[in-house]
């Protein structure tokens, strides 16, 4: 089985440090951020099976997975629906992780957390190497693990799931990763400037840096979805 352009850089790395159920969710949540799988459709795991070349079994695995952070939700003997979002649930969402996210940055910074920064900083310049790649898949996967590591120096893990359930909804009607030129030159450059304010021990600055990063990611897409299409297929182990 071949990579898809947006399925990741190298299969074999994957089959190595993920399972196939992980590989499958993996998959699915790149089509879902990159709009190749649609809201309010139904997609059946035994035909998801079969383009990806697998059994059913981890197919349905990985979409009860992604069922839990909202991101599809069963629906009886068809499949699963991707989850719709009104433009309501979406401003719920932004305040929500304005409440949580902002403060603990600020924290963070007033309070210092030095030992964390060089492992942030590695973050960061896999981030990058993604951005560079236009390999959405794993920018997506170096973003999440960033700002779950960095909120993770608070010492809150509900709080890390909680936001990590939430930045997964939001990035289903969010902008589009790297698919604008001029947000590719800002994206390291922002999260360093983060980290940079937070070294600093400047509060307001971080702040205010995080509000406009959460902003941001409130910005619908700019354009019309791409046609459906089928998902990347995970290579098999």
């Amino acid at each position: 089985m071949g990579t898809d352009s947006e399925g990741g850089r190298d299969a074999g790395r994957l089959g190595e440090r993920l399972s196939l159920r992980e590989q499958v969710a993996r998959a699915v949540r790149a089509a879902l951020v990159a709009g190749r799988m649609q809201p309010g459709v139904v997609y059946s795991a035994p035909a998801l099976a079969t383009r990806f070349g697998v059994s059913a079994t981890p197919v349905r695995e990985a979409l009860l997975d992604l069922a839990k952070d909202g991101l599809v939700e069963p629906v009886r003997n068809k499949g699963f629906r991707v989850r719709s979002m009104s433009a309501a649930d979406l401003d719920d969402i932004h305040d929500l992780r304005e409440l949580l996210e902002i403060p603990i940055i600020g924290r963070l910074a007033r309070d210092g957390c030095a030992d964390a920064l060089p492992g942030l900083r590695a973050l960061v310049e896999e981030l990058a190497d993604a951005v560079a790649r236009a390999d959405v898949v794993d920018y997506v996967d170096a973003d999440d693990r960033f700002h779950a590591h960095l909120l993770g120096v608070a010492g809150n893990a509900r709080l890390v799931r909680v936001v990590a359930e939430l930045r997964a909804q939001a990035r289903l009607y969010g902008p589009r990763p790297l698919t604008e030129a001029v947000d590719r030159g800002l994206i390291a450059a922002e999260h360093h400037r983060l980290l940079d304010l937070i070294e600093a021990r400047d509060p307001a600055g971080a702040e205010e840096l995080m509000r406009r990063h959460l902003a941001w990611s409130r910005r619908t897409p700019a354009g019309p979805a791409p046609a459906p299409a089928d998902p990347p297929s995970p290579e098999r182990p």
